[in-house]
């Protein structure tokens, strides 16, 4: 069961970070707004879109095969606990109760936490996760 479950949050993470390297390709402008709006114009350049939208898609593939783990989940684990703590405030006040206002708050940026602490899961039980490419050609 722990095999399944670490394959089930292997898919569903990896799957996420292609997705949102998908719209850094497909659509530069609602990733540039994303950045602009909630994290300082950080990532905003439109010349890195593709480049970093690359860089998700093959790592989030990476991660949902299990192909080389040992460096491909630390790799999405920084991705998306830097995403996370560009977005704290939001993390911390999702309800906008003492950090956020009404009008500011966002509830839908929580998931971000989770889904970095999900990977972070991912690490600690590597050893687990059987259910993989690494597994099939001998690797751990």
């Amino acid at each position: 069961m722990k095999a399944i479950t670490l394959l089930l949050l292997r898919i569903s993470t990896g799957v996420l970070l292609m997705a949102w390297g998908v719209v850094k390709i497909g659509a530069p402008e609602a990733s540039i707004g994303v950045s602009d709006k909630y994290y300082g114009g950080l990532v905003s350049a439109e010349m890195i879109q593709t480049p970093f939208g690359l860089a998700q898609i093959g790592v989030g593939l990476m991660v949902v095969l299990g192909l080389f783990r040992k460096v491909f989940y630390p790799l999405q684990a920084l991705m998306l606990i830097v995403g996370a703590l560009a977005i704290w405030k939001y993390i911390l006040d999702p309800l906008g109760m003492y950090l956020l206002d009404e009008n500011s708050r966002q509830l839908l940026f929580f998931p971000s936490f989770c889904v970095a602490v999900a990977t972070v899961v991912m690490i600690a039980f590597r050893e687990d996760d059987t259910i993989t490419l690494d597994a099939k050609l001998g690797r751990n």
